[in-house]
């Protein structure tokens, strides 16, 4: 088996993480962040401003929800969908690692991580 390593042209990975923190493109980033074709920034949580902004550069946000799946805020989820943008819902570390391979598939996507803690 061959393996190849990944290039990302339209954003930055998720590197690792830890209870309170991730890792993107080399920087530490402690507690909730999101990560959009424009790069990484800090969020709060149920905030959907920044991802409606982007709604012309991504057609799906995954949203990591902490160290369990939990229900997207109804008011969030309605107003990205409005928007045109689809939200999946998903633990934080699946959210992370879906995040990497869509974005090594060239695909629109966008994350917004809760910390583990």
């Amino acid at each position: 088996m061959n393996l190849n390593e990944v290039t990302y042209s339209s954003g930055v990975p998720v590197d690792g993480y830890g209870p309170t923190y991730w890792t993107i493109g080399a920087r530490r980033w402690d507690g909730a962040v999101l990560i959009l074709p424009t790069g990484p920034a800090r969020w709060t949580p149920g905030d959907a401003a920044p991802f409606l902004a982007a709604a012309e550069i991504i057609d799906v946000l995954l949203l990591g929800t902490g160290a369990r799946i939990a229900h997207a805020p109804h008011d969030f989820r309605a107003a990205l969908e409005k928007a045109g943008v689809g939200v999946e819902v998903m633990a934080s570390p699946q959210a992370a690692r879906t995040y990497n391979v869509l974005l090594g598939e060239g695909r629109r996507v966008g994350v917004a991580l809760m910390p583990l803690d």
